[in-house]
């Protein structure tokens, strides 16, 4: 008989000692959730169709804190990491393997709500997890649960953005509002009194990716604005393209309550994680096109032009506030919040 009880039960160290009782996790849970015939072939690894372009990959770990948080959990914050590091590529994101680092005594029914949160994650951004890993920690040798994921994708013809491509007069977007999925997080660990009504934007951007090569292929540079948030992005798209920018303060996206929270806490929301937000670099003359592209995409309504690439030897970001001012944007020297992602 099972040992696995997903109702009521916790997870002990027989799940992942390699017997039945680990067998009978992944079958059930695993397998039952990601329902992709290469996953439960169990093999030691999967084989896949040869690709119709180069192939791309990117890993990431994810160690989130708490685990669930308002808009997301960090199964579909998995997934949807790694299928935008993918996306910011210009790459069409294939495959998935996922990796659970799990601690003894940890709650079966919470494992398979992220378990569940996860796989409706990886369907709704058309990606297949087909391989896996399960392993079983001490108690008090791990906070709840760490999940690894590994992306496999197919690069496109022509469609080659990179963190070197920025030139003067490039323009720069974003896709929306920014600092929410900071705030959510730290609202939800409900350390320091603070109860702000924002939602993660966790969410995987590779169909707004397409709708904006759709209009123009040859994006200059694309990143996704996770830790260190857009003030990082801009400062390392500045470095690696040996160029400087000037943003417009009035023109950035923050929600009021995000402005608030900062205000409150001292924080900048350029340097707050997103989890479905990007920042695109693109050529003067396709701009406002792309823009109006993003803005046809549910996950780019309130995309915005932020600024523009400008020479500079000195490669730094300055902003314009909303009083006519001037102040560097510059690599934060710490992080603003540890463990968001």
């Amino acid at each position: 008989m099972s040992r696995l009880d997903l109702t009521t039960g916790r997870i002990d160290m027989t799940h992942g000692a390699g017997g039945r009782a680990m067998q009978g996790l992944i079958e059930r849970l695993f397998h039952a959730a990601f329902d992709d015939p290469v996953l439960v072939r169990a093999d030691d690894a999967a084989v896949l169709p040869a690709a119709d372009g180069p192939l791309v990959m990117s890993t990431d770990g994810f160690v989130v804190s708490p685990l669930f948080f308002p808009g997301g959990d960090i199964g579909s914050l998995a997934v949807h990491g790694t299928v935008n590091d993918l996306s910011m590529m210009g790459a069409r994101p294939l495959y998935l393997s996922s990796a659970f680092i799990i601690e003894e005594g940890f709650a079966l029914a919470d494992l398979e709500r992220i378990v569940a949160s996860m796989a409706a994650a990886a369907r709704a951004a058309g990606v297949r997890i087909v391989t896996g890993d399960t392993k079983v920690v001490d108690r008090g040798k791990a906070d709840g649960l760490f999940i690894t994921t590994a992306g496999i994708g197919v690069g496109r013809v022509g469609v080659h953005p990179a963190a070197d491509r920025a030139r003067a007069g490039d323009r720069i977007l974003v896709n929306g509002p920014l600092g929410d999925h900071g705030v959510a997080v730290l609202s939800a660990r409900g350390q320091i009194g603070l109860n702000v009504p924002v939602h993660s934007d966790s969410a995987a951007l590779n169909g707004l990716v397409e709708a904006m090569i759709a209009v123009d292929a040859d994006l200059h540079c694309l990143r996704d604005a996770t830790r260190g948030g857009v003030a990082a992005v801009l400062n390392e798209l500045c470095d690696r393209s040996r160029v400087g920018m000037t943003i417009e303060e009035s023109a950035l996206p923050v929600r009021p309550a995000v402005q608030g929270a900062c205000e409150a806490l001292g924080l900048d929301p350029l340097d707050l994680a997103n989890e479905g937000k990007l920042v695109a670099v693109v050529d003067a003359a396709s701009a406002q096109a792309v823009l109006a592209a993003m803005r046809a995409h549910p996950l780019g309504r309130d995309a915005a032009l932020i600024g523009t690439v400008v020479d500079d030897p000195d490669h730094l970001v300055e902003m314009t506030t909303r009083f006519g001012g001037r102040r560097l944007i510059q690599w934060r020297a710490g992080e603003a919040l540890p463990r968001i992602c």
